[in-house]
């Protein structure tokens, strides 16, 4: 059975790779350019804030320790 803890740390790396892949994407698309000029668009705006709100809510479950969610 899964717990809180181990929930909310679940959530923090989804929220982690989340914002990594969106500044991945940005590299992507310029990698032809001569330099890194990020460019965010909504969605990625968006992603970004929904990563910080899922990082959130992963750091409120990790206190309540091993019980079960």
């Amino acid at each position: 059975m899964i717990t809180k803890r181990q929930l909310g740390i679940g959530f923090m790396g989804l929220s982690v790779l989340a914002a990594f892949g969106t500044f991945v994407l940005d590299w992507w698309r310029t990698s032809n350019e001569q330099a890194f000029t990020p460019q965010m668009g909504p969605v990625q705006i968006g992603v970004l804030v929904g990563a910080v709100l899922l990082f959130a809510v992963g750091l409120t479950l990790i206190p309540l320790g091993n019980k079960p969610a």
